[in-house]
């Protein structure tokens, strides 16, 4: 096609957040941008779960800051996984760098959000990255997980 829309890496989503809005308005507003959401879960241990299950996922969004531990547990069992993360979070820890693609800061703008996950689609793909969104930044975990 020849003003199509280029094929997604990232499609299949599994979302991390224990704020129960910022979940809800996340799945919503991802939903309708035409991602799919496999699971939303506000626990490590649910998380680490759909991940060691083997469900297929293309990117985890994760936030560092959860009711029953950290966010960088989930990142851990991604990478392992071979899945790439985004944390989205208030305060990107240092060791997110180990472990995840990328880091969007909170609050972030729906618009950002979006932004973030065709920068990382493109950068997974080999493809140059035309405009980073507010906030973002990329790690070098980012091409091991491809």
């Amino acid at each position: 096609m020849l003003f199509g829309k280029k094929k997604r890496r990232i499609v299949k989503l599994l979302v991390v957040e224990d704020e129960p809005l910022v979940a809800f308005d996340t799945e919503h507003f991802l939903t309708d941008a035409g991602y799919t959401i496999v699971a939303t879960v506000d626990r490590v241990a649910d998380a680490s779960s759909v991940i060691r299950l083997g469900t297929a996922l293309d990117l985890v969004l994760v936030d560092v800051s959860l009711a029953d531990g950290s966010g960088i547990d989930v990142a851990r069992a991604a990478r392992e996984a071979g899945v790439p993360v985004l944390f989205v979070t208030g305060n990107c820890p240092v060791e997110a760098i180990d472990f995840a693609a990328g880091c969007l800061p909170k609050p972030y703008a729906q618009r950002d959000l979006l932004g973030a996950l065709d920068v990382l689609d493109a950068h997974l793909s080999g493809r140059r990255v035309r405009k980073m969104p507010s906030g973002l930044r990329l790690f070098a975990a980012a091409q091991a997980t491809s």
